[in-house]
């Protein structure tokens, strides 16, 4: 476990392996950290930390790392956060993979720096799909976790700080549908199939993007080995 600190800003990480650098940006919605990688189908730590440097991270006001809460968060917040992690450990270019609440936190990176991003993976994202209520249901939930240790935080900005995260009506949440058009990032896109993560989120991605895969069946059984070696290859195939 190591940590980065940046101003107000904690983010503790970890740190695995050797050679091209992949980011890993968890599932657990606003409660993403590293751990959650461990109760995916397969972890992608352990498979490319003998071939990538791997480095998977806890994002602000999750798992361990702490951050300021106020009405002008937003997604770029935490673009913010990761770029500066990555500028901290000296990496320019890099692989990324995000699972969940990873998927819009993916597009903001190749959107902020997409010279920096050389492929990406979007395992069954998050998306806007008659389904707002959840994800203000799940915010208000992390956030009352929260509010006890974070008496500076006003009841305004807490309700700001969810709009920006929420509110909007781009697919993605934090990109639209004519910036997807315009990806050339080689993106790997792993369909969702449920209410915080609908099937037609990730076909949209993978139909609108100018260089995409979509996987289809890949969470259990014969169907899961095929997709994880399909996400090796793709990254190395991919590695500069």
């Amino acid at each position: 476990m190591s940590s980065f600190i940046s101003g107000d800003v904690e983010l503790h990480f970890d740190d695995y392996g050797s050679g091209f650098p992949v980011l890993l940006i968890a599932p657990g919605g606003m409660k993403s950290e590293a751990s959650f990688w461990e109760s995916t189908p397969w972890n992608p730590i352990h498979q490319l930390s003998d071939n990538f440097r791997v480095i998977a991270m806890d994002q602000r006001n999750a798992g361990r790392s702490k951050g300021p809460i106020a009405a002008d968060h937003s997604w770029g917040t935490y673009a913010d956060d990761q770029l500066s992690l990555l500028d901290h450990l000296g990496i320019d270019r890099f692989h990324v993979a995000g699972m969940c609440i990873g998927g819009p936190y993916v597009m903001g990176l190749i959107e902020r720096a997409p010279q920096r991003v050389t492929a990406a993976v979007l395992f069954q994202t998050i998306g806007l799909s008659g389904n707002r209520e959840a994800f203000f249901d799940m915010y208000d939930a992390w956030a009352q976790e929260l509010r006890p240790q974070r008496p500076e935080v006003s009841e305004s900005d807490w309700e700001q700080f969810k709009t920006n995260m929420y509110g909007s009506d781009n697919f993605l949440f934090n990109v639209d549908e004519d910036f997807v058009r315009s990806v050339e990032t080689p993106l790997l896109v792993m369909e969702g199939s449920d209410l915080y993560h609908p099937s037609e989120s990730s076909i949209a991605v993978s139909e609108l993007a100018q260089n995409a895969t979509l996987i289809r069946d890949w969470k259990a059984g014969a169907a899961m080995e095929m997709a994880a070696q399909q996400f090796a290859d793709f990254l190395e195939a991919h590695r500069p």
